[in-house]
């Protein structure tokens, strides 16, 4: 395994994270813990969650993540390990969770409490805010349309309040941020700098061959001000392991199981997935390592997030740490991408 560490803290986190979202759904008890143990094995001691997994989110299996992950954990030496959980953004499908989906003082704190409770720990490594409050374009949005009356106001200063008296109280060591822009970001460092408050050290977005909006605008802001990203979907939802080339639709996949888990999966995007097969075939690769050896390169990447439902999947995840691509295989990668830039954002 290789390792790096979270910009600005003395966290050391394996390049490898392990995303945990399919615990509770598509993964029973013992097959998260399964997981959980080769990981370790492997090196991994880097693992993400969210206080409203598994996914699709469900109010019947909310939490289960966390749960199936405390289960295992409290059987740990935790201090070998780095978790990561996430509080939920508003957004009316989660209304569920609570009748509050704000950022205020009071939710977070309840929201961390919980996920505390159900992951058997005392404390976690990175608390991350899963999306912004405001109008913003995420999960495959396009073209940010502004809302003049929108009813967020600007609240950066008490968010990250809470959260530096929650790492004042050791209940959190650093906090993160995901699915954000460079805007929020620079407003986050720019309001924890003004008043000498912790910043973020994280973002958790996208990041894969299919999807490179990342570099853009936020790895300038990563790399100038030292907050890593935690890539999350380098497969693109399994797309970019192959298995759904030539109209293949294998059982118990989960765009077979989910079908409105369609982001990466329109004709561009498969069209690069088949380039990027050739690609793979010609240096000897499987697609999948190929993929997830692009993102573990990256120099704003601190970590990757794989997820698997088997063990066979998983065990290849974890080896692409072993593939180094040369400069003529990224260049290769660059004219593939010049094709259809960023076909699934």
């Amino acid at each position: 395994m290789k390792y790096t560490t979270i910009p600005q803290t003395d966290i050391r986190v394996s390049k490898i994270c392990l995303g945990t979202m399919t615990y509770g759904q598509q993964n029973t008890e013992a097959e998260a813990h399964e997981q959980l143990s080769y990981a370790q094995g492997q090196g991994v001691n880097f693992i993400d969650t969210a206080e409203m997994y598994s996914i699709p989110g469900r109010k019947e299996t909310q939490g289960s993540t966390e749960r199936y992950i405390g289960s295992w954990l409290k059987d740990q030496k935790r201090e070998d390990l780095v978790v990561a959980t996430k509080i939920t953004g508003p957004m009316p499908y989660f209304n569920y969770l609570r009748d509050n989906l704000g950022f205020s003082r009071e939710v977070i704190h309840s929201a961390l409490d919980q996920s505390l409770k159900r992951l058997q720990t005392d404390y976690v490594d990175v608390y991350q805010l899963h999306w912004p409050e405001r109008n913003v374009n995420f999960f495959g949005q396009r073209n940010y349309a502004h809302k003049e009356n929108e009813a967020w106001n600007d609240n950066f200063h008490e968010v990250i309040e809470t959260l530096d008296g929650l790492v004042k109280e050791g209940r959190i060591r650093h906090y993160g941020v995901s699915n954000e822009t460079s805007w929020g970001v620079m407003r986050q460092l720019q309001e924890s700098d003004k008043h000498g408050l912790t910043r973020c050290k994280t973002i958790q977005n996208p990041y894969s061959l299919l999807n490179r909006t990342f570099e853009i605008n936020l790895a300038e802001v990563s790399l100038r001000e030292k907050v890593g990203l935690l890539a999350y979907s380098p497969l693109a939802f399994g797309v970019l392991s192959g298995k759904y080339l030539g109209g293949r639709m294998p059982e118990k996949s989960r765009i077979k199981l989910f079908p409105n888990y369609s982001r990466y999966s329109n004709p561009q995007a498969l069209h690069l997935t088949e380039k990027y097969k050739e690609m793979a075939d010609r240096h000897g690769l499987s697609l999948t390592r190929l993929s997830l050896a692009f993102v573990n390169q990256r120099p704003f990447v601190t970590s990757n997030i794989i997820g698997a439902t088997t063990m066979e999947q998983l065990r290849e995840n974890i080896s692409s740490i072993d593939v180094e691509l040369s400069e003529e295989m990224l260049g290769e990668i660059d004219e593939i991408q010049n094709l259809q830039p960023n076909p699934a954002p």
